[in-house]
C-alpha cells in the first residue's frame, strides 16, 4: 500500500486539535467558545476546512468513540475525559471528567458500552459509561500484570476485528534487548483480560495501529531508536498480517540499517521490513484507516498518520 501525502496531512491536522493547541485554562468549556487557536497558520489541501471541535481537554492524548457519539480522551497525565456535542453542531458542548489519578492513561478503547483504560501496567473499564458521564462508576481492574516501566511504557490501544484488545509494550528504553518477550511488542488480551499473548515482536514503540476495512489485517506504526544521528534510522509504517512475525528491534531498523550493537550476528533479512519509511525521528502518534465519505474518494480506506515530530 502506497500512503498518500495529503493523507498523511489529513490526521495529523486533525489531531492537533486536541493535542498541540489545548487550552486547559479556558473558561469557556461548556459553550463552544470561540477559539483563539491560530488555524490560520496551518496549510491545507485544496477543499478541506478545519475547525476546533474542543480547546478545553488538557494533555489531550489518544481517541476514541462511544456508540451515542461521545469522544473518550486519553491523556500521558492522570486523567480521562469525555467530550460531547449534544446539538450536533460541530463544537462540544461538554467536558466530563471521567477519571483522575491514573498512571499516564494514555489508551482509550470503546466496546459494548464499556469504556476500556489503558495505564503503564494495567487496562480497567468504565462500564455502561455513556449513561454516567456525570457520576463515572469505578472502574473494574480487566489486568495489572503488565511491566511497570514508564519508558515507552504509555499505551494506545484498540479492539480488532477478531475481538481481542491489542496493547502494546514498548521497548523500556531506547535501544536494549529482554527476556522477558512482552517488551517491545504488540500482545493482545481478550475482553476479560485473559489469554494475554505476544502478537508481533521486534516492535519499539508503536502508539498506533489500525485494521484494513477490507482485509482486516493489522497495520502499525512503529517509532524507531535515537543516538544515531539526526538522518536515521526512518520510523514505520508495519503491516502483521498474521501473529508472529518479528520487525526487527533491537537487531534492525527501518528494514536495512543493522544497529551497531545489537545488530552483529542478525542480518535484517530475517526481519520483516516496513511498508513504508515515514522519515527519522516523526515520531507518528496515530494512525487509521479513512472509512468515510466526508473526503475525496481517493482517501478512502487510505492510511492517515498523525507525526509528532
Amino acid at each position: 500500500m502506497k500512503m498518500q501525502p495529503l493523507a498523511r496531512l489529513g490526521l495529523a491536522l486533525l489531531t492537533l486539535l486536541f493535542t498541540v493547541f489545548c487550552n486547559p485554562g479556558s473558561s469557556d468549556a461548556q459553550h463552544g467558545s470561540s477559539s483563539k487557536l491560530p488555524l490560520n497558520l496551518l496549510k491545507l489541501p485544496q477543499g478541506f476546512r478545519i475547525e476546533v471541535f474542543s480547546d478545553a481537554v488538557p494533555n489531550a492524548r489518544s481517541l476514541a468513540r462511544g456508540a451515542d457519539g461521545t469522544i473518550f480522551v486519553g491523556t500521558r497525565h492522570e486523567s480521562v475525559y469525555a467530550v460531547r456535542d449534544e446539538n450536533q453542531d460541530g463544537r462540544a458542548d461538554a467536558v466530563h471528567t471521567i477519571a483522575r489519578g491514573l498512571n499516564e492513561p494514555n489508551g482509550v478503547a470503546f466496546r459494548d458500552g464499556s469504556l476500556y483504560v489503558a495505564e503503564i501496567n494495567r487496562v480497567t473499564r468504565f462500564d455502561n459509561i455513556e449513561k454516567q458521564l456525570e457520576n463515572p462508576p469505578k472502574p473494574a481492574v480487566v489486568i495489572d500484570s503488565y511491566p511497570t516501566d514508564e519508558h515507552h511504557g504509555w499505551k494506545f490501544i484498540a479492539f480488532g476485528p477478531d475481538g481481542w484488545l491489542y496493547v502494546p509494550v514498548g521497548a523500556p528504553c531506547n535501544i536494549c534487548s529482554r527476556e522477558d518477550k512482552r517488551y517491545a511488542s504488540i500482545t493482545r488480551i481478550k475482553p476479560d483480560g485473559s489469554g494475554l499473548e505476544v502478537f508481533a515482536s521486534g516492535v519499539r514503540n508503536t502508539v498506533g495501529f489500525d485494521w484494513h476495512p477490507q482485509t482486516r489485517e493489522l497495520w502499525f506504526t512503529d517509532n524507531g531508536r535515537d543516538m544515531l544521528g539526526d538522518n536515521r534510522p526512518p520510523d514505520e509504517l508495519n503491516h502483521a498480517p498474521k501473529a508472529g512475525m518479528h520487525f526487527g528491534f533491537p537487531f534492525c531498523h527501518g528494514g536495512d540499517i543493522a544497529d551497531p550493537e545489537f545488530g552483529s550476528g542478525r542480518p535484517c533479512s530475517g526481519f520483516t521490513t516496513p511498508v513504508q519509511k515515514l522519515g527519522p525521528h516523526v515520531a507518528a502518534l496515530g494512525m487509521r484507516f479513512y472509512t468515510g465519505k466526508m473526503f475525496p474518494e481517493t482517501y478512502r480506506n487510505q492510511i492517515l498518520v498523525a507525526e509528532h515530530g
